[in-house]
């Protein structure tokens, strides 16, 4: 059997806010995975037949246990990891979401894919960030919703 070329794979990741913070988990990845070891947003591969939204409310709920409201398409990004032990290209559309209950709490229920989840302030973020978030976050991204479209604000 021949090795077949690789092809771009679809990820979902989710901003899920909570004031001013986002919710973080620190990867454990094998050898031959992406990102180890790096904070990064809780998200998964888009199966197929799914919307954005229901692959990021999916993915979130099996991570974290957590249920999410008004998901919104925020930016999609291209990424080649070219020097991983396994070289991947991602495309990875990102979400940004609030909590259904507000009082819910993030649980690990997949301890051998992340450490952990907290809740982390937008202006004083982790170290190291998985490298998508990375970029972002020194381009200036801002996952918050603007002050100017606010309710209160009109």
């Amino acid at each position: 059997m021949e090795d077949k070329e690789p092809v771009p794979r679809v990820g979902v990741a989710v901003f899920v806010l909570k004031g001013k913070s986002i919710l973080l988990g620190r990867r454990q990845s094998s050898s031959t995975s992406i990102g180890d070891s790096t904070f990064a947003l809780p998200g998964g591969h888009l199966e197929f037949g799914e919307s954005f939204e229901e692959c990021g409310a999916r993915e979130l709920e099996e991570e974290t246990g957590l249920k999410i409201e008004k998901p919104e398409f925020l930016t999609v990004t291209n990424n080649l990891f070219l020097e991983e032990p396994k070289p991947a290209h991602y495309v990875i559309i990102f979400l940004r979401a609030a909590l259904a209950d507000p009082d819910q709490v993030p649980q690990n229920l997949e301890p051998t894919k992340c450490d952990g989840w907290d809740w982390y302030d937008w202006n004083n973020l982790p170290q190291p960030l998985f490298w998508p978030l990375e970029k972002m976050v020194r381009s200036g991204f801002n996952p918050f919703p603007s002050q100017s479209h606010s309710p209160e604000s009109c």
